[in-house]
């Protein structure tokens, strides 16, 4: 795979991580070879999207595996256990960790136990890397040709968070959408929200979109209800980190605002991700755990003090949109319209 833009890569048995806490100004690649360290990674956010971190702890099995048969030999299985714990509580809301781990989880115990694992999980990391980008290309067409056919000239879009290469195995959920968008001639320009309180809107997303010489304008979160106000802005496309049976969406803190003042002035809502990010064991997105972040990131930016010293600081790292602010789910499966949980069913079965 070659892109741009990349956030992971795996070379000889040394799985590489772009820090993206010092992006734009250091590109800095970090090298793993234990699991251990790499659920640290995810944890501390050099890897973050829903995507790419569920890409990333398919390596850590790999390092996990390797380890553990190389100690235990035929019991490798039983002392794999403690490792895949820890890849599995080093984010508590992305569902694709959770699916990514389920998967390598389901080789591991197809796998003989005589013979050393390592192989066959790599061989299967990289396939979940691989399909994420394959996924991604198609998401970003299906999106791009929805919005196409309703638009005879080119138009704004507004983004939130980063969903970007960054933030998957390439192209993006909603980066995909717009850069597909981008190259059939039918964007003027992307609105960036900068994305409190870790500004990855302003970090990330911007830098993205300038790597290819996509147009982006960067603004205030609290300008967004401005600018669609203007008019140019006529959809708002977001990514995913669950989505639940009948569509209510969880994602970066602030989505479930944009969605509210979408539907207040006629802008048209989209969330894309792919399906591994639907949990169709949740009915409705009220029984997704919301995970809370160190109020030390509320008051500070770039490590310097913004408020009062002890000041109480509420720092949830996720909302979740009702499917009924929703007018399009985009997954590598298809198109969700207007989603319920008949939809999502029918989506989820095709």
């Amino acid at each position: 795979m070659t892109h741009k833009v990349e956030a992971i890569r795996w070379s000889n048995g040394v799985l590489e991580l772009l820090d993206q806490r010092v992006l734009p100004h250091e590109e800095i690649w970090h090298s793993y070879t234990d699991a251990a360290a790499v659920a640290q990674a995810i944890r501390d956010m050099i890897v973050r999207g829903a995507p790419a971190i569920g890409i990333t702890a398919a390596y850590g099995v790999v390092f996990a595996a390797a380890n553990a048969f190389a100690t235990a030999q035929v019991g490798w299985k039983q002392a794999l256990v403690d490792a895949m714990n820890t890849l599995a509580q080093s984010r508590p809301t992305a569902v694709n960790l959770f699916w990514a781990l389920a998967r390598m989880q389901r080789l591991i115990d197809a796998l003989p136990d005589e013979h050393s694992p390592e192989s066959a999980l790599l061989e299967e990391a990289l396939a979940i890397h691989e399909e994420d980008y394959q996924a991604n290309l198609k998401m970003g067409e299906a999106g791009a040709a929805l919005i196409a056919a309703e638009c005879a000239s080119p138009i704004a879009i507004m983004t939130h968070c980063n969903t970007g290469s960054l933030a998957t195995g390439g192209h993006g959920t909603a980066l995909g959408v717009i850069r597909s968008l981008y190259k059939k001639g039918m964007l003027s320009h992307v609105c960036a929200d900068e994305t409190r309180p870790w500004m990855q809107g302003a970090r990330l997303t911007a830098w993205e979109l300038q790597q290819e010489g996509i147009p982006v304008v960067l603004n205030a979160d609290a300008a967004a209800a401005h600018i669609m106000k203007q008019g140019a802005v006529k959809w708002v496309i977001v990514g995913a980190d669950r989505i639940t049976a009948n569509g209510d969406a969880a994602n970066k803190i602030g989505t479930y605002s944009l969605a509210v003042l979408a539907r207040y002035h006629g802008v048209k809502f989209m969330v894309v991700a792919p399906s591994s990010t639907v949990d169709m064991s949740l009915s409705q997105g009220d029984e997704i755990h919301i995970e809370e972040r160190t109020s030390h990131e509320v008051t500070h930016v770039g490590g310097v003090a913004m408020a009062p010293d002890n000041v109480e600081a509420y720092n949830p790292v996720f909302d979740v949109t009702p499917a009924a602010l929703i007018d399009a789910i985009v997954t590598e499966r298809g198109v969700v319209l207007n989603p319920n949980t008949q939809k999502m069913q029918e989506m989820m079965a095709g």
